[in-house]
């Protein structure tokens, strides 16, 4: 009987392991408040509905507040993006999942800190789940 299960589970591991996919750098680097990106730089209110063209992207809602974590330093050609969460509509004051939005999106309404640092991206900046 522990047979079976031990087989049920390990294919559960496997699943949940092959669900992650790794999606194209949007950046080779990005500003963050401290070398983990775990501060939050600034807030802003987004100015227009963004609706997340895949799942490294957040939707966010005209008027809602965001919080920025970080700014990718873009190519040249290459659009900017934030990353950031926003309050739940549900949970107002529970913090949401992180992702990018274009930083056109939004109006930075108040800086926490400008002592910030630039670090590399990493592939893992990148995955889907």
């Amino acid at each position: 009987m522990i047979f079976p299960l031990v087989i049920l589970l390990y294919a559960g591991l496997l699943h949940q392991t092959s669900a992650l996919v790794r999606m194209d750098k949007l950046a080779d680097s990005k500003i963050c408040g401290d070398t983990d990106c775990s501060y939050v730089l600034s807030m802003a209110t987004a100015l227009d509905d963004f609706i997340a063209p895949d799942c490294r992207f957040i939707n966010i809602k005209k008027s809602q507040m965001v919080y920025v974590y970080s700014k990718l330093v873009p190519e040249e050609g290459a659009g900017v993006f934030w990353s950031g969460s926003v309050y739940s509509d549900r949970y107002v004051d529970q913090m949401g999942i992180i992702g990018y939005f274009p930083a056109t999106m939004v109006k930075e309404t108040y800086k926490f800190t400008e002592d910030t640092v630039t670090i590399p991206t990493t592939t893992s900046d990148f995955y889907c789940d």
